[in-house]
């Protein structure tokens, strides 16, 4: 569908180029977790504007902390989102909030159930993806929950099941991501990871994204991020998929699962986590560069984004962002010695060119 090269930067050090990103979240700074403490209390006096001035202060800070490891590709850390349903919910008509709900350990989410058919309302992302490009310097990447992992973790009480409603939501989808295109983004992931979790659904995740990219130009890249789980589940069937990138978290299981990729082959971009996100010990760049290779198994140099496993928001910040800058100097040094020919491209991944 789209190019990646628009994402390179125009002064690149290397012939070959892998494009590093992050998947989305990011650890809040602890006073905006207290600024947002204080809004939803009424007695605080903390009103909207001073609560917008903060969620401000915190983008452009993760901005420009992204910018700062030497990301190619940047977001703002999902500053302004608490949840990845619970904040879109909240925007969507039909839905309505029963409580918290836990997740795992000691993380909630206040879980919503749908109660008449869901309306698009007030834009989504729009003023956060513009936010977000006035103070990065790089391109800007928008990640936005699912319409299937929207209604899988949704109590669905006004459809006939979680499909019809995955099909309404990925409309809603769709809506949001003209607008997006018609405010410049130009890279915009999909986030589904309730779909390599749960058996035999991977065609309503299709389903739903032919609709999503309905009218969608091509120079807009299109990427769906899947979580942990068991991918055999899903491949080669995501291939079908209308998208230019999957991106998947390999790290934290020692890449076990990377050979399911090789048979048939991948025929998509693959985004591939090389840091893991479970974990605060620091990879080192010499560890990183291994994982990266992992990748190589699979597709060449020039089909390869480089990310975390997922989101870091369960991270420290000191850690998470030495994740990244390790990440981004692994992905350099391979990419010289991609250059120099002194790293092999395997038979499955392809081949290499130095002009790529």
């Amino acid at each position: 569908m789209s190019d990646r090269d628009q994402f390179r930067p125009a002064d690149h050090p290397n012939d070959h180029f892998l494009l590093t990103t992050v998947v989305g979240s990011y650890k809040k700074p602890k006073w905006l977790d207290r600024a947002y403490d204080l809004y939803e209390d009424p007695d605080s006096g903390f009103d909207e504007s001073e609560f917008e001035e903060a969620t401000d202060d915190a983008a452009r800070l993760i901005t420009q902390e992204h910018e700062r490891a030497g990301l190619d590709v940047v977001v703002d850390g999902e500053m302004r989102r608490k949840e990845m349903v619970e904040y879109f919910a909240h925007l969507i008509g039909g839905y309505e909030f029963n409580g918290r709900v836990k997740v795992w350990g000691h993380n909630y989410f206040d879980k919503p159930s749908v109660v008449d058919e869901v309306s698009y309302g007030e834009e989504w992302l729009v003023d956060e993806y513009e936010f977000t490009s006035s103070v990065a310097t790089r391109p800007v990447k928008v990640p936005i929950t699912g319409p299937y992992t929207l209604a899988n973790w949704t109590f669905n009480e006004a459809y006939e099941d979680d499909e019809a409603l995955a099909y309404a939501l990925a409309e809603l989808v769709n809506t949001e991501i003209e607008r997006l295109v018609d405010a410049g983004a130009r890279y915009i992931q999909i986030d589904e990871p309730a779909l390599a979790t749960t058996p035999d659904d991977h065609a309503i995740v299709g389903e739903c994204l032919e609709r999503i990219v309905a009218d969608i130009p091509d120079e807009v890249r299109i990427g769906v991020h899947v979580c942990y789980g068991d991918y055999e589940r899903i491949y080669p069937e995501v291939l079908e998929y209308p998208v230019d990138e999957v991106d998947l978290e390999l790290t934290n299981g020692d890449y076990e699962q990377i050979d399911v990729f090789t048979d048939p082959e991948f025929t998509l971009d693959l985004a591939l986590g090389v840091v893991d996100n479970h974990s605060a010990e620091v990879e080192s760049v010499a560890e990183i560069k291994s994982n990266i290779q992992e990748g190589l198994k699979v597709v060449p140099p020039e089909r390869l984004t480089i990310s975390p496993d997922c989101g870091l928001k369960l991270l420290p910040r000191e850690i998470a962002y030495q994740k990244m800058e390790n990440m981004v100097q692994a992905a350099r040094e391979i990419e010289a010695e991609l250059d120099a020919g002194t790293v092999e491209v395997p038979a499955t991944g392809g081949t290499a060119s130095a002009d790529d």
